[in-house]
């Protein structure tokens, strides 16, 4: 087996004399005469410059050898435009470090490192922003760091969208799709953080009231750097020819650190919008690209599953349950056949959470639209989510456990708008709580400031609107015809005085919970049940937003003046699917017995005994020489 080769910054040093990296910092002379002259006055800026040079010098002295070492290797690959080595420190050498010396806190600043890069602006931005990443999946960032990774990010995006052609620079997929997933997070995170002016202190309302604080992390800003326009995508879903796209797209758009940014910008708008509860808008985003496993380019699973995550919230949002539920069917069994591969990816972490959340979603849509889905992804379901589902079958007492899982699973959603940190007043007033004799306490805009408890009332109202379904439907499959009457004597049990018109009223909410508008079946990528109707998959050129009304309930009614006429269709299950699955196990199962070793011939102890008793060439079988049809050897 072939040794693997390991990088020179991962190469611990053997001896302990070992030469470390010394790069000197250049300090200002200084003579004893210079600091005995009694008339020598040192202004404040340069007493400040001189004691943060002696702080730079004493942080540059406690970095690590290997940690210097590294960010010198980094650095070189970087301008070599190696693309392997810059996958190899980003992915591997940046988070062993960080787990060995930077675990519990921050790395070194980029200005106490500068001097092992040759001040490289370039590279010392690349470094923030692995930085702040470090500082917000690590540690709790503060205000500081909140502005200077926006600062950071503006600086960043400027270089690879603003400069006068196309930059060499040469990144990692994986590192391209970090940098515009992390942007978006820090922008959630920073619009999570100034939502709540109660718990500011008196420097940080002053920071977020100043001309800059408004500027910081706006939705303009976060959607101006992402919806930077993808011609070459455009051109690809529109079926032009390669020559054709090559002169659309110039010389941009032959670069591969632009296609794939520009992939993922796509992806980051889709996130931004439903973050923003504009859902419709999020997937008119993505018909230029579609929501097939079929990428432009290979990608990383992370993009998928993001993809996957936040398409379903839109139509689940929108109330297309069972679209929801194939997105979320298709991308949850793609992953599950994917998972070997992706075991060891440093986004492994991230990857499973957003699956939880899936099947949490999914249970949700099985509850709101029970439909047939596919097995292997129910029973997972049903394994996690089995007792949820059954409390929320049982109507209004499954309400809380609705909310339960609806809040673990959706995103944190954000407020577009900050509130008025400029005009002290109109704060003020703002976090005076209600009284409970005023108006404004029984109005639920003053409750539901919070855009998440907004999104979370929406489908409430929807699953309480559903709580008379379950018993009903249950009444009617018992019956092919109903009388209006005997019907409403049977739901009164608790003798409330249930009329016939809120009967009707709720046959009516089961007739419109059982039709909705879907794309399941007209675009013939997906069943409900998670298996492809074609080879084709989701193409770009779909709309996300088309569809047509269809039934997804096996139950249908007519009321025929008081008579109630029911029909139940049952929808005959398809057994490819499960026959390909089975098809495909049994054959890596038989391949990987091929594929093993043998194992080694026994022979018993008796065996060995008796030929161990037998002298040898008495009775020994002849093994060679012509043998006749029985065995025996033929005689001259």
């Amino acid at each position: 087996m072939a040794h693997q080769r390991v990088a020179l910054w991962a190469a611990e040093p053997d001896l302990d004399d070992a030469d470390d990296v010394d790069i000197p910092i250049p300090m200002p002379s200084s003579t004893n005469e210079m600091y005995d002259d009694p008339n020598l006055q040192l202004d404040e800026g340069s007493l400040q410059a001189m004691q943060q040079h002696i702080a730079q010098q004493a942080a540059f002295a406690q970095i690590p050898d290997v940690v210097k070492r590294f960010i010198v290797h980094f650095h070189q690959a970087v301008l070599d435009n190696n693309l392997q080595e810059v996958t190899l420190a980003y992915e591997s050498g940046w988070t062993r470090l960080t787990e060995k010396y930077y675990a519990k806190t921050e790395w070194p600043e980029a200005e106490t490192i500068a001097p092992l890069v040759n001040d490289d602006q370039i590279f010392l931005i690349l470094y923030r922003e692995l930085y702040y990443r470090h500082v917000y999946s690590r540690l709790q960032p503060n205000v500081d760091d909140r502005f200077h990774s926006y600062e950071n990010s503006c600086e960043l995006f400027n270089y690879l969208l603003n400069s006068d052609g196309p930059v060499p620079l040469s990144l990692p997929a994986n590192w391209l799709w970090d940098i515009i997933d992390e942007f978006i997070y820090q922008f959630q995170s920073f619009a999570l953080f100034r939502s709540r002016p109660a718990s500011k202190t008196d420097d940080e309302l002053t920071m977020l009231g100043s001309e800059g604080g408004a500027q910081a992390w706006s939705s303009y800003s976060v959607l101006n750097v992402l919806v930077a326009r993808n011609e070459w995508l455009k051109a690809r879903a529109e079926g032009k020819t390669d020559e054709e796209i090559e002169e659309i797209v110039g010389e941009y758009g032959t670069k591969p650190l632009y296609r794939m940014l520009g992939y993922f910008s796509i992806i980051g708008l889709l996130r931004v919008h439903v973050l923003l509860g504009d859902f419709t808008l999020a997937l008119k985003v993505m018909e230029n690209v579609g929501l097939g496993q079929k990428a432009p380019f290979t990608a990383p699973t992370a993009v998928h599953v993001s993809t996957a995550y936040h398409a379903g919230i839109c139509y689940f949002m929108l109330r297309r349950i069972p679209d929801a539920a194939r997105v979320f069917t298709g991308v949850l069994n793609w992953v599950m056949r994917a998972r070997q591969y992706h075991t060891r990816s440093y986004q492994y972490d991230q990857i499973n959470k957003t699956a939880d959340r899936m099947y949490a979603l999914l249970a949700l849509c099985y509850v709101l639209a029970p439909t047939r889905l596919d097995d292997n992804v129910m029973n997972i379901v049903r394994e996690r989510y089995g007792d949820q589902i059954g409390r929320m079958c049982r109507g209004e007492e499954g309400l809380s456990t609705f909310e339960e899982l609806f809040l673990y699973a959706c995103p944190k959603f954000i407020c577009a708008n900050s509130p008025p940190y400029d005009d002290p007043a109109a704060l003020a007033s703002m976090l005076i709580p209600p009284t409970p004799t005023s108006p404004s306490s029984q109005n639920p805009s003053v409750v539901l400031n919070d855009p998440t408890q907004r999104h979370l009332r929406a489908a409430s109202s929807h699953f309480m609107s559903l709580t008379p379904v379950s018993s009903l439907k249950s009444l009617l499959k018992l019956y092919t015809s109903l009388d209006a009457q005997k019907l409403t004597g049977f739901l009164d049990t608790s003798g409330a005085g249930v009329d016939e018109e809120e009967v009707l009223s709720w046959m009516m909410v089961m007739k419109n919970a059982g039709r909705c508008v879907g794309r399941v079946n007209t675009s013939g990528s997906t069943a409900a049940n998670g298996e492809k109707d074609n080879d084709e998959g989701s193409r770009p050129s779909e709309s996300l937003l088309g569809g047509e009304w269809m039934s997804i309930s096996d139950l249908n009614f007519v009321i025929d003046q008081n008579m109630v006429h029911i029909a139940e269709s049952t929808v005959g299950r398809r057994y490819a699917g499960w026959f390909i699955r089975n098809s495909e196990h049994a054959a890596r199962v038989l391949d990987g017995i091929k594929a093993s070793p043998l194992p080694p011939r026994t022979i018993p102890a008796q065996v060995q005994k008796k030929s161990a008793e037998v002298p040898k060439g008495e009775s020994a079988p002849r093994t060679t020489g012509p043998k006749v049809a029985w065995g025996g050897v033929k005689v001259a």
